[in-house]
């Protein structure tokens, strides 16, 4: 077994609203920040064994469709890095 980081980005699809998002954005141009668009994101790291990047990264993946993303609101993308010992 080898151990790795999973990392899980979770962000709202395109169109979907964005609150959060919305109220820093309109404080960032209120201090003078000329924006584009702004999107808030959630991230997490998993830190698991397992005998493969790929064995990690599926894992991963299924934790993120099964709980820490909605398929319906949210767009996710899952990283694998082996660590360091």
């Amino acid at each position: 077994m080898t151990a790795y980081t999973a990392t899980v980005t979770v962000r709202l699809k395109r169109g979907v609203l964005d609150p959060e998002a919305d109220t820093t954005r309109k404080a960032l141009e209120r201090l003078g920040f000329d924006l584009d668009g702004l999107r808030s994101m959630d991230q997490f790291e998993v830190d698991l064994d397992a005998e493969s990047e790929d064995t990690a990264a599926d894992r991963a993946d299924e934790m993120a469709q099964r709980l820490l993303a909605n398929p319906t609101l949210h767009d996710y993308e899952v990283v694998v890095e082996e660590r360091g010992a």
